[in-house]
């Protein structure tokens, strides 16, 4: 047990978390078990070291484990919280959950057995916490970390530090609003950055991005895909090469019978694959409102735009690197469908936007709202895209 509480108080101690994620204020911490998911390389780890030593400094009444050790592999989890209650323990942070078999199962067990202990554990983006898993249905609490957003990027190599702005406010105010960041520096001089390698805090660190990202998106098919959906190793080729030809076709209705032809298995096995990517957060799958899965998707969007660089960046197209980042950055608070005729997109219900890249030409509709790239300061419904990536 000592062994667990260096290794917790070394990496608390060396935890430098370079932005205060919005998160840490959104979730209630008062609930006895709390899940965070995520997609791999967005901070999971650190957010937990983050959490500790903001709240529990050197107490040990709160500590990390990783079910990447070893010892799990021989003891349960629910011994070992057993032993840390025992010795006082209160708070107990679990990494990488999914590492453990029957994690589900001992989770619930520890929530039974130690009312007085409170349960944070991180899992993959992949994992359906509550529908696959019935021992955690009404006591686990489920929260999402995401990658950067522009205005967390921003305020990072700005050394500002902006607030987010409802979609509601951008709408209505976005003139004030970017007006009051004119006045302290220009977005536009970081978004291709963001774009680039904005998305994934790991390009802080001092390695080749783009193969760090490689390495990140295989290990989110690898394992979070593989190990967790419980398919065979023989099939991660055909997975990988479907992500690679749905990347490279661009925002596009896959052409299911094509790609099972190409990856020679059946198009239903495309479509759960297509499912599994997006479970993943490779890829967003895009439907004309009241349509969803099993239905074809009437376009396939990469996760983020950082991903088309890292895939196939010769053939990045401007377009939809900019509709990338515009969903990507609605997704987490709202619901995205197909755009109408000369729309890119329909938000919610019935906010019409169209995504202009710089030099697009269109006839102005009232009922639109024009996204448009290179513009510093929108006017009536034209709204700086930058401007978007300050809703969370």
């Amino acid at each position: 047990m000592e062994a667990f509480y260096r290794t917790h108080s070394y990496l608390v101690e060396h935890t430098h978390a370079p932005i205060r994620r919005g998160l840490m204020d959104e979730i209630d911490w008062n609930d006895r078990m709390i899940g965070i998911k995520g997609t791999r390389g967005v901070g999971k780890t650190t957010f937990l070291l983050q959490y500790a030593k903001e709240k529990f400094g050197t107490d040990r009444s709160c500590l990390y484990i990783n079910m990447n050790n070893f010892y799990f592999s021989q003891y349960s989890l629910v011994d070992f919280a057993g032993e840390f209650v025992k010795r006082g323990g209160k708070v107990l942070l679990i990494d990488q959950v999914f590492k453990y078999q029957q994690w589900s199962k001992d989770l619930r067990e520890c929530y039974d057995r130690y009312p007085e202990l409170k349960i944070v554990f991180t899992g993959s983006s992949v994992m359906r916490l509550k529908e696959e898993n019935e021992e955690l249905s009404g006591i686990v609490k489920v929260y999402y970390l995401r990658g950067l957003s522009f205005r967390e990027f921003l305020n990072l190599q700005s050394g500002m530090n902006f607030r987010p702005y409802t979609l509601d406010e951008i709408l209505k105010n976005h003139e004030t609003i970017a007006a009051d960041i004119l006045k302290q520096v220009n977005p536009l001089n970081y978004l291709q950055d963001y774009l680039h390698h904005g998305f994934f805090p790991f390009f802080l660190e001092k390695r080749n991005f783009s193969e760090n990202l490689l390495k990140t998106m295989n290990m989110m098919i690898e394992v979070d895909i593989l190990l967790i959906k419980q398919i065979e190793l023989k099939y991660l080729s055909k997975i990988k090469k479907l992500l690679y030809l749905l990347a490279t076709d661009g925002p596009v209705a896959p052409n299911v019978s094509q790609l099972a032809t190409e990856i020679q298995t059946s198009r239903a096995t495309v479509m759960n694959y297509i499912k599994y990517l997006e479970d993943a957060r490779l890829i967003n799958m895009v439907y004309p409102k009241g349509e969803s899965f099993p239905k074809k998707p009437s376009k396939v969007v990469m996760h983020n735009s950082n991903l088309m660089y890292a895939v196939y960046p010769v053939k990045v197209n401007e377009q939809d690197v900019l509709d990338t980042f515009f969903m990507n950055t609605l997704y987490k608070d709202h619901k995205l469908y197909k755009g109408d005729k000369g729309t890119s997109f329909q938000v919610d219900e019935g906010l019409h936007f169209r995504i202009c890249a710089e030099g697009c030409k269109f006839k102005n509709n009232p009922n639109v709202y024009y996204a448009m790239h290179k513009l510093e300061q929108g006017y009536g419904n034209q709204i700086p895209l930058w401007l978007f990536g300050f809703l969370y």
